[in-house]
């Protein structure tokens, strides 16, 4: 099996497959070529692709694309779905996890379809797909800032949880160490930052990335699955209560609590700014496109993903109730409580799979943004970045992020207005970008269908920041900027 994920499909690194190519420019034309190509300008068109990180190999397959997904798709933010159900109760905590669930399924089933919609033509990167659906200048304010902001903005993400991490597990290692100077938060970062870098170093291209998705998705699911045994194994925290009505009393409390509980479930769900450049490092030819190949590792991920959040959801609540702690999530509810302080080899395992899962998980969204600055160096030398310039955007990309993670380290606490911003890349865009390229009859079941979506998708969004923010304006901030802890 291992043969078989890493060797791939042999084929042209452009995944050409006809005497025609298609390409799509950055204007959101596509522009038809033959082949040969008769000028230098031509073939360096045609090549700009296999320049690039996102399609620099197009050897990947449905394991690879299981792990990618795996490996993006579960995150810190799945330890907080038992705080939604504290807020919702049982009954609506699963029916609007299942709701979810279905929905962000579907909308990755029509981006897939959408990949190679327009024939002989890829779209392996998410802004291409909108500036087809909505037009260049659309397209653009669509979806540039959105795809930029979400996979910079997530792995700045990783930067505090996995640092924070990698400072909790030495405090639990070495709790009777007699170092008189530990390591600071703020270097705890830096730390994290460097291997995360490090590892980018290794990884020219996505499809490079496979051994470190498989590796940080083995820790993912790992953790999950560890956390809600040691819930089942350890029982119910005493006292327990799962009548949301007590933890919350008055009547805008409640609204504010469900919509607040619905963006947790929301935020969870991620990883769909990725799948059109997960898809892109597939090959595709007449007899197999990718679109086959990506939906198997599609549903054979998901199948994956839901078994770690249906199960980590209902049995957090299960033993924790209205006594889950409304900060940190399941991590802290597992190292606080007082019943469910577990041994030190088992929580210092946790700990090594969430880091590890953390830095497996830079590498796909960091990719995103060595692509896009990668491709204005392409486009304006009209040749391949030089290896010294990659090094150069990697370490520039981790200084970065390492400086917002320091002057914003409360940046979890904002995790829902962070999220929010964006969901509608997950929720909305699919399914409007699908009614635009597909353009069914206005009269159609599947048109106004797509179109509902797409608007509550939107809705959605706005609802989850609003929401957010009457939550934070009620709760406080502590706005601890270049201090973290």
């Amino acid at each position: 099996m291992m043969t078989e994920m890493f060797d791939g499909c042999k084929q042209d690194e452009l995944g050409l497959e006809d005497s025609r190519i298609h390409i799509l420019n950055d204007d959101g034309e596509i522009i038809s070529k033959g082949t040969p190509p008769n000028s230098n300008e031509e073939r360096n068109e045609i090549n700009e692709d296999s320049w690039l990180p996102i399609t620099g190999s197009r050897r990947g397959n449905s394991w690879t694309a299981t792990f990618h997904l795996v490996c993006s798709g579960i995150g810190i933010q799945t330890l907080s779905l038992p705080l939604a159900f504290l807020y919702l109760g049982w009954f609506w905590g699963i029916i609007c996890l299942s709701v979810a669930f279905v929905w962000q399924l579907y909308t990755i089933g029509l981006l897939v379809s959408l990949h190679e919609s327009v024939p002989g033509t890829r779209f392996s990167r998410y802004l291409h797909l909108s500036i087809a659906a909505f037009g260049p200048k659309l397209g653009k304010i669509f979806a540039i800032f959105p795809v930029m902001y979400l996979s910079g903005g997530t792995c700045v993400m990783f930067i505090i949880t996995g640092g924070g991490t990698m400072k909790l597990l030495y405090q639990l290692l070495c709790d009777g160490c007699s170092s008189k100077h530990p390591l600071t938060t703020t270097e705890w970062f830096l730390v994290f930052m460097c291997m995360a870098i490090l590892v980018s170093l290794f990884c020219p291209n996505l499809h490079s990335v496979a051994l470190m998705s498989f590796l940080g998705s083995i820790m993912a699911v790992g953790y999950c699955t560890m956390l809600w045994v040691v819930f089942v194994s350890k029982g119910k925290v005493d006292g327990v209560v799962y009548d949301p009505s007590e933890v919350v009393t008055t009547k805008s409390s409640q609204v504010r609590s469900i919509f607040y509980a619905l963006g947790i479930i929301a935020v969870a769900f991620r990883g769909h700014n990725v799948v059109l450049e997960i898809q892109g490092t597939m090959p595709s030819t007449e007899n197999r496109s990718s679109s086959k190949l990506m939906m198997k590792g599609v549903v054979v991920s998901y199948l994956i993903i839901a078994m770690c959040f249906f199960p980590l959801a209902i049995v957090g609540y299960w033993a924790f109730g209205n006594k889950f702690p409304t900060n940190g999530g399941v991590l802290t509810a597992i190292s606080t409580t007082l019943n469910y302080h577990t041994s030190k080899p088992l929580l210092a395992l946790i700990y090594i799979q969430v880091i590890i899962s953390c830095i497996a998980a830079f590498q796909i969204y960091a990719m995103v943004v060595f692509d896009n600055l990668e491709r204005v160096y392409s486009g304006r030398a009209r040749r391949e970045c030089p290896k010294l310039i990659c090094l150069g955007i990697r370490m520039f990309f981790g200084g970065l992020t390492f400086f917002i993670s320091v002057t914003f380290p409360f940046l979890p606490s904002l995790a829902l207005i962070i999220g929010g911003i964006a969901l509608h890349l997950t929720f909305g865009y699919p399914c409007l970008m699908w009614i635009a390229i597909k353009r069914p009859p206005m009269t159609s079941k599947r048109w106004w269908f797509n179109l509902g979506l797409g608007c509550f998708g939107i809705a959605l969004s706005v609802l989850v920041v609003v929401c957010a923010i009457w939550n934070l304006v009620c709760r406080g901030l502590d706005a601890n900027f270049f201090h973290p802890r």
